[in-house]
């Protein structure tokens, strides 16, 4: 195991005891205590990314949202803030999951295995490229063209993308989206998928407005347009 994980904390006593706990599972780890050392250690190419929310700086969120920008690793949110709203924010943003403080080492070394197994699940898949309209999807990269013109998508949009291409025509709804994208056991709320699909859409619009590639089905769901 050499995988490479980024903690990123303020509290340097948290930091230390994780990255002792995860080096002794045979991870690489890399640590961050500010948004600013963050973005910088995001050179070393993480796997997985551990991220608490209240920082100084700019907060987990927002840094979240940056790190988006530029990275499809998975984000699992660490943090003290216990709320709902909280969770769906951490998911919204680009986090994969969400853990409260205090939180089980143990349940967090399952939670990091179980991602980063499913990406290699991802990877490990034979390259395929699909072939929508005015799009080039090339699965295994997770990009996506339009008249040979990348579409900036974070992970969580790709992976949108990506089942609505493999279920062509077929009615989806908001839950079915959100149980294949981010799991059954995922700790959030289907209505992140709506906000998600906007972003999509209007990415798509942006690059190719004169096409409908996701339609609304009013009172079931969502459908990709083959």
């Amino acid at each position: 195991m050499n995988e490479k994980i980024l903690v990123v904390d303020d509290e340097k006593d948290i930091v230390s005891f994780m990255q002792d706990s995860l080096a002794d599972e045979g991870y690489l780890v890399y640590c961050a205590y500010s948004s600013t050392e963050a973005l910088r250690a995001l050179s070393c190419h993480p796997d997985l990314i551990i991220l608490d929310v209240m920082m100084p700086e700019m907060d987990g969120f927002e840094l979240c949202d940056h790190i988006r920008k530029s990275v499809s690793a998975p984000i699992i949110f660490v943090s003290a803030k216990k709320t709902e709203q909280d969770r769906i924010k951490g998911l919204m943003v680009g986090g994969d999951d969400y853990i409260e403080k205090p939180f089980s080492m143990k349940e967090l070394k399952i939670r990091i295995y179980a991602h980063l197994r499913r990406e290699q699940r991802m990877h490990g898949k034979t390259q395929r490229r699909l072939f929508q309209k005015n799009l080039v999807i090339d699965m295994e990269a997770y990009e996506l063209y339009c008249n040979d013109v990348q579409i900036p998508f974070t992970y969580r949009e790709f992976e949108i993308v990506q089942y609505f291409v493999l279920h062509p025509n077929q009615v989806l709804s908001r839950e079915q989206i959100y149980e294949q994208v981010w799991g059954i056991d995922a700790m959030g709320d289907s209505t992140t998928v709506t906000e998600h699909i906007k972003k999509i859409r209007s990415k798509l619009q942006q690059f190719d407005p004169d096409t409908t590639y996701i339609s609304t089905v009013w009172g079931v769901g969502y459908k990709w347009e083959s």
